[in-house]
This record gives C-alpha cells, structure tokens and sequence, in this order.
C-alpha cells in the first residue's frame, strides 16, 4: 500500500470503530481487545521490518537488564509509515478517554486533539527518542510485568498489534494484565488475541469510582512464557523517551 492509501485506511477503519463502547469498556477495565484491525499483509510488512536494523535506535536484550527472556527494538525517527499513521490517527480517538481519566482523578494535565502537539510537549522535556517497538520471543521467552514509563510526561493509554498467529507460529506467551487492587488480592486477566488484532490498554493506572469518588487501579502488563514457536508484536507508546 502507498503512503495515501494507508493514511485513508486507518482513518476509515478507525472511523468504523464503536468508540462509544471502547470508552466504556476502558473505563470499566482498562483495556479493550480490538479485533483485526489490522489485515495479515500489513501484519507481515510489519514483522519484516524486524531485520531491517538501520530502522532502529536502540536493540534490548531483556535477560541482560532482567526484563525477561527476548529481545525488542525500539524505532528511530521518522517511523515507517504505516506505524506513525496508525499512532498518530489512534491518538485522536483515544485522547478524550485519557482526559476524563485525569479529570475524574484530579489530575491537572489536558492531552492536546494533536498527536504531533503532544509530543511537542515530550520534547520540551527532553524527552525526543522514538518509543514504538517490535518485541521477539522464542520458546521460553517472557516479560516481566511492568509499565512503560519514560520520562515526566506520559500519555496513559497505549497499544499492541499482534504481528502473527498464534497455535500457528507460536504457542503459549499470553499477553496478561494484572490490577493492583488497594487492600485486596491482585486481579489477572489473560488474552491471546490473533494475528491482526489489536489490544488498547492502561499505561500505568485506570480511575475506580469509590464510596469518596474516583481512585486509581495501578495496572501493569507482560507476556507469559512461550512453550513453541517465535512471537511477534508491535508496541505503540504516544509519548516520546528521554533515553
């Protein structure tokens, strides 16, 4: 696809999107499954960008810093295209659902309508680095819950395309969310989407409506460990990082 007819499909299939019922369910637990969004060559162009290491700005291996057991890229500026129009469209829609999240809590931060105005923010705090990724497992591969924070300002809602299939290309390696629940037992969820889906999700907390009004639910992420196979996914964070 040309750089147009990429900007015109995520905007269309966007646009499609039951944004009511996504604003809902994120209020209600965090994240929200989205379902083929994107098609399986989009999914493949994607992955291939895996062995193009010119792309990137920095390679992790995660069993060095103790992260767990893979390897992710992060990806220098300018983004390939079709990752910076799926950020910068996406960051449209799910701007309003960041700023009732701070306005329930009190918290005195306003999210620009502008991606690119956003991120003018990020920079004015030194942080300038690229933070989409693509993220690799092999069998017994794993991420250690954690949350994907990377200077002062942050956007509190990111997302993650599954890039191929599993019980095809891979087994196990579930992507989990886990709530902290104040004076309570941890709550877990565990999804394993397809090949082109996409999953929206709390960065770091989501607001909870309490007896004395609204209070966050701290909740991190991770990925289980894979019994087979190789697992791909693409991350999209909307602020930017200081390193």
């Amino acid at each position: 696809m040309q750089p147009p007819e990429i900007e015109q499909y995520f905007r269309k299939k966007l646009a499609q999107l039951d944004w009511q019922n996504i604003t809902k369910m994120m209020h209600q637990q965090g994240y929200m499954l989205l379902e083929q969004l994107l098609t399986e060559s989009q999914c493949d162009l994607i992955k291939s960008h895996y062995d193009h290491p010119t792309l990137y700005r920095k390679t992790v291996n995660m069993q060095r810093y103790r992260f767990g057991l893979g390897e992710y890229r992060y990806f220098n500026y300018p983004l390939p295209h079709m990752i910076h129009q799926l950020r910068t469209q996406m960051y449209s829609y799910l701007m309003p659902i960041a700023n009732a999240w701070f306005n329930m809590l009190n918290i005195e931060t306003t999210f620009p309508e502008n991606h690119q105005d956003f991120l003018f923010q990020c920079h004015q705090k030194g942080q300038l680095k690229a933070t989409p990724l693509i993220l690799k497992y092999d069998k017994n591969g794993f991420n250690t819950l954690h949350q994907d924070l990377y200077g002062e300002v942050y956007f509190p809602i990111q997302l993650v395309v599954f890039l191929n299939q599993v019980n095809t290309d891979y087994q196990g390696g579930e992507f989990v969310l886990t709530q902290q629940i104040p004076r309570a037992q941890s709550k877990v969820t565990v999804l394993q989407p397809k090949k082109g889906d996409v999953v929206i999700f709390t960065t770091q907390f989501k607001p909870e409506k309490g007896l004395r009004g609204y209070y966050r639910i701290n909740i991190k992420h991770g990925v289980s460990p894979l019994h087979q196979g190789e697992r791909y996914t693409l991350g999209i964070i909307f602020h930017d990082a200081v390193n």
